[in-house]
């Protein structure tokens, strides 16, 4: 998919041509699409080409006048009745009158600027819409870590009583997630590091504010991502252990009460036999199996009940 955007009296417009100070967003194009960009903007078609390998790492590269930076951008979707976290590439080109991004999927980042719900945000300001749109990858890994720790919380509600692996298999899908963006933010670190100390892209006063504050929201989910991931490792150990002695439980309990059903069945068996046995001609024979087999049985269930057994 290729789009246009350009800022026209404060009202994002789609663009049919490539105009100056416009904004191209590309989402998984197709070859076709990324030639034309190439071709009409002169653009390096590896800077085109290298965020749609979702193995890319984050880095920045220049050439010929053209700025390429490539960031991982949070992403989430459902799958079933759960909620999947991960990272893509995300590329932003940086021409001398446009910008591009390209990303493999949609994502709630881009669609906040395509939605024109950003803040002082014009296409003809590159370098304010970049640092806006790495403003809002930050804050976005923020917001999708505590919907993580939110999630984590009402799985850990479920364990107290589960003895089965769903739960644990869902907390494994988030300490998962969690170690993407763990990377993902680490990497992109990098980046913004570079962007404040080599100066490849030209700040204003306040757009220098705006990239401390954009360095900040990155380590802050760092921080986070690390506190969360070590306490979701911890607790899928503890609650690994709270399944296996749930299990050993219920297993006590059935092998107290196969003991207790074990006498009576004992009894019956004994006088159940083909031979000669005491009292088999007396009326009160069957009176005092039953009897004898539901007091032992009684007894057996008492001192299993001091031993803790149910």
């Amino acid at each position: 998919m290729l789009d246009i955007y350009k800022t026209i009296d404060n009202n994002l417009i789609k663009m049919d041509s490539f105009d100056e100070k416009c904004w191209i967003n590309l989402i998984n194009p197709t070859p076709e699409e990324i030639d034309k960009v190439a071709t009409e903007l002169e653009v390096d078609i590896d800077f085109l080409k290298a965020p749609l390998d979702d193995e890319e790492s984050s880095r920045i590269e220049i050439e010929n006048n053209q700025i390429f930076i490539l960031v991982d951008v949070p992403v989430v979707e459902k799958e079933d009745d759960s909620y999947v976290y991960y990272t893509l590439p995300l590329g932003i080109i940086l021409l001398e009158k446009k910008i591009i991004t390209i990303c493999l999927k949609e994502n709630y980042v881009i669609n906040q600027f395509v939605k024109n719900r950003v803040k002082n945000f014009y296409t003809f300001k590159r370098n304010r819409f970049l640092l806006q749109l790495l403003f809002r990858i930050s804050s976005i890994y923020l917001i999708y870590l505590k919907q993580i720790d939110k999630m984590s919380s009402n799985i850990e509600k479920q364990l107290h009583k589960s003895m089965k692996n769903k739960e644990l298999i869902q907390l494994l899908d988030l300490e998962k997630s969690l170690v993407y963006f763990s990377t993902s933010l680490k990497a992109n670190e990098i980046v913004l590091e570079k962007i404040l100390k080599l100066e490849v892209v030209k700040l204003y006063p306040e757009d220098q504010d705006l990239l401390e504050d954009v360095i900040i929201e990155n380590k802050q989910a760092i921080e986070m991502a690390t506190i969360y991931s070590n306490i979701l490792s911890g607790m899928m150990d503890a609650f690994a252990s709270v399944i296996s002695n749930n299990l050993n439980i219920v297993m006590k309990v059935l092998t107290s009460i196969t003991i207790i059903m074990a006498i009576p069945t004992m009894f019956a068996s004994f006088y159940g036999m083909n031979v000669t046995l005491p009292m088999q001609n007396s009326p009160y024979a069957f009176a005092v199996i039953a009897t004898m087999s539901v007091l032992f049985s009684a007894i057996a269930f008492v001192f299993l009940l001091k031993k803790n057994m149910f």
